[in-house]
């Protein structure tokens, strides 16, 4: 994964401890340890430049492996299924289609394609009568999300596979001169007084806004009225504040802009045009805030003929070929994913590692922007199949978890211990998960 350390320009100089590797075709552990493991360089790097000493940077595989699955582990309650009832893998007439069906729209928008019944059966005799491919492109075209399984081969030929392959893992943006950034950092708490605009949904995003709170960033989330995501919420939203605006409202269009012009760095996964849709295109951004650094991603790329395309980790694996791979590798009858959503946590931690490089550069007056995407993510993994068969079990040892527990509004918890460890900087978080729209849509 050293493709990940020169997207960064940073050496992979850290340690590693535990033994094991989650079972896959693919490398998903190694992946999981670089992603932590660049984090931690780039911390270094930063607490360097704050004038601090090197730390000592230490990722645990296991704990690594594990924050991959569930971070949080209810006690006395349960958190919701993952999927809905009707996501998930279907055959077609020709080939194999994975619905995603987990927001009411996309569901609803996936039935009416189908003209069936919400159940899985109904759905899975109305896929039969369709060959995948038409499925795929009939159902994305009236608004919703589907992929059908095609091979790593087909991918490398489509159109969009092509264009992913010739974008970088991190894409840097011009940078801007400004005024040298300053905040109140310490060693110990080295975000501590940044401002951090959240704007991202399942699950890249949250990841990378979660790591950033983890070493003192307050961090803002903000949703639209009545949206919600039950099955994620309590894992992604640690140490994080959570509002709602409605940014076709002009009282909070008034408010988010506000918010904006005093954030330090904005976290956004809308796709291409959607910010300038609602009058937020990159000028009106810069227009606010100068000096604001941003970290955005998308699922497909952020070229090609699926630009614009709504996706998810689970339709990546099923577009690139990974679940194909996956399925010959187990001998299984039936398209096979990654163990984990490893697409969507890599990604994350590498939008927070990027952060704290563009961080580093705002304390000479440099602001800069970045993208990255799942699909290219995709493409770095892909290049690295794994050499043992690997057996690491992603369910926790009583030592896996912090010593206290959560105190969650739907509950307590336990929480995993952190996988990575920066000697003087420990990563902590100052307040549990908290539910959407709980907090007023303002800074602290």
């Amino acid at each position: 994964m050293q493709e990940i350390f020169d997207s960064l320009g940073l050496t992979p100089d850290f340690e590693t401890t535990g033994a094991g590797a989650l079972p896959s075709f693919y490398s998903v552990t190694d992946l999981a340890v670089a992603a932590y493991g660049a984090v931690g360089q780039a911390m270094a790097s930063l607490l360097k430049a704050q004038g601090h000493p090197p730390p000592t940077v230490t990722v645990n595989r296991v704990l690594a492996s594990r924050w991959y699955g569930h971070s949080i582990h209810p006690v006395g309650w349960a958190l919701p299924p993952l999927w809905d009832a009707v996501a998930g893998l279907y055959r077609c007439k020709t080939g194999w289609i994975r619905l995603h069906t987990n927001l009411p729209h996309h569901r609803k928008t996936a039935l009416g394609v189908l003209n069936a019944a919400p159940k899985r059966a109904a759905v899975a005799q109305a896929c039969l009568s369709w060959r995948a491919g038409e499925l795929e492109e009939t159902i994305t075209r009236a608004g919703g999300v589907a992929a059908m399984m095609r091979t790593a081969g087909e991918w490398a030929a489509h159109p969009q596979g092509q264009a992913v392959a010739q974008e970088p893992l991190i894409h840097w943006l011009s940078p801007r001169p400004t005024a040298p950034k300053s905040w109140p950092a310490t060693q110990e708490r080295p975000l501590n007084g940044l401002k951090v605009l959240d704007l991202t949904r399942v699950l890249a995003g949250p990841i990378a806004t979660r790591t950033l709170a983890g070493f003192g960033a307050e961090v803002l989330r903000i949703d639209p009225p009545d949206w919600e995501e039950p099955n994620v919420i309590p894992d992604v939203t640690l140490g994080k504040r959570c509002a709602r605006l409605n940014l076709r409202q002009p009282k909070d269009r008034a408010r988010f802009e506000a918010l904006l012009a005093e954030a330090d760095i904005l976290v956004h996964g809308y796709r291409n045009g959607a910010l300038e849709g609602l009058g937020y295109g990159l000028d009106a951004r810069q227009s606010l805030n100068p000096a604001l650094i941003e970290l955005s991603l998308n699922a497909y790329g952020w070229r090609g003929p699926w630009a614009e395309r709504r996706g998810f980790d689970s339709l990546v694996q099923m577009a690139c070929g990974i679940a194909e791979a996956g399925m010959r590798w187990a001998g299984a009858d039936a398209p096979t994913p990654l163990p984990v959503q490893a697409l969507d946590h890599a990604t994350g931690y590498l939008m927070a590692a990027a952060a704290l490089r563009l961080l580093t550069k705002a304390l000479n007056g440099e602001a800069q922007n970045a993208r990255l995407s799942l699909a290219r993510t995709a493409v770095m993994l892909m290049r690295n199949p794994q050499a043992e068969k690997g057996s690491l079990s992603l369910t926790p040892e009583s030592a896996d978890y912090s010593p206290a527990l959560e105190a969650t509004p739907w509950g307590p918890a336990r929480r995993l211990r952190p996988a990575l460890h920066i000697s003087g900087t420990p990563m902590h978080w100052a307040t549990p998960a908290a539910a959407l729209g709980s907090s007023p849509a303002r800074w602290a």
